[in-house]
């Protein structure tokens, strides 16, 4: 393909030069070209909204359809179900722990009670063994309903955590099925039409940025120390009829790797010269379209 886009730019040049630009102040000749991007589909389902037509302006953000999302939807309502179901079976932990506790602090009490007796001699030493057991037997009960209710807690909430990113991802694929511009530009092609199944990666819209355009052209070796990123420059346009237009660019893409010229139209001298690709930035008043002919100008300055 390369060797093809470097065909067509001699060719373009041939053509530039023909149709009334000096060649003489041409530096680089080449073709417009717009940031171009395809939007495909990242939800399967049926297109419900997609009314663009080609031209049609659009702006960064803006939703352009709509693939049907009622079974995402649908499924979201059965997860929250779900949450609130499981949320439902968490245990009240201070409710479940109340009886065994108030029955603690009883035996507590009465301990204390029969230590006391048993300090006055009024009470058996088996008085005060079983009193100790009992309170001893309280205390690891309370410990294992801690631990259960600890433990079903922490299933509830890892269940909960689950439920939770499926919800998200729910609403991942609920957010893909609205079909966004990723760039403000203008529709060129329409892949889709409304009614239409959708499916992952299929091809929906071609939209590119015509405001803010740029030249592909090709330069010699040579030409690479007189130009550098940044560099101001003066583009002209092509209309056709020897009618030309100029615009301010500015250099924003030098290739770092250099291509032999068509050795079917180059002269054997000029066919073991290297090209490189440049691409220079222009604002469009509206006129200027993608595949138009244009040349770069440098000020001798």
């Amino acid at each position: 393909m390369k060797k093809l886009y470097t065909i067509l730019v001699v060719l373009i040049f041939i053509l530039l030069t023909s149709c009334g630009i000096n060649d003489q102040e041409i530096y680089a000749s080449g073709t417009f070209e717009a940031t171009e991007i395809i939007l495909s589909a990242k939800a399967n389902g049926e297109i419900i909204q997609f009314d663009l037509t080609e031209g049609e302006r659009v702006e960064a953000g803006q939703v352009l359809g709509t693939i049907d999302s009622t079974i995402l939807e649908l499924t979201k309502d059965q997860l929250l179900s779900t949450i609130r179901s499981t949320e439902a079976r968490r245990p009240n932990m201070a409710v479940q722990r109340a009886p065994l506790l108030s029955q603690l602090e009883s035996t507590k009490s009465e301990q204390q009670r029969i230590e006391r007796l048993f300090n006055l001699g009024a009470a058996t030493e088996k008085d005060l063994d079983d009193m100790n057991a009992l309170v001893s037997s309280l205390e690891k009960q309370l410990s294992a309903l801690d631990s259960t209710l600890q433990k079903t807690n922490d299933g509830i909430s890892e269940d909960l955590h689950s439920l939770d990113i499926q919800i998200r991802q729910m609403d991942e694929q609920i957010n893909n099925c609205s079909i966004v511009a990723p760039l403000s530009g203008s529709v060129l092609a329409l892949y889709a039409e409304q009614g239409e199944y959708a499916l992952p990666g299929k091809s929906l819209v071609k939209i590119a940025d015509l405001h803010q355009m740029y030249l592909r052209a090709y330069i010699t070796s040579a030409q690479l120390t007189e130009m550098q990123l940044g560099q101001s420059v003066r583009v002209i346009a092509d209309f056709g009829d020897k009618e030309t237009r100029s615009y301010d660019g500015t250099l924003s893409w030098i290739s770092d790797q250099g291509e032999f010229t068509p050795k079917t139209i180059q002269t054997r001298e000029e066919r073991s010269n290297l090209v490189y690709a440049v691409k220079v930035d222009v604002q469009n008043d509206g006129y200027l379209k993608i595949g138009m002919y244009g040349g770069i100008q440098i000020s001798d300055e």
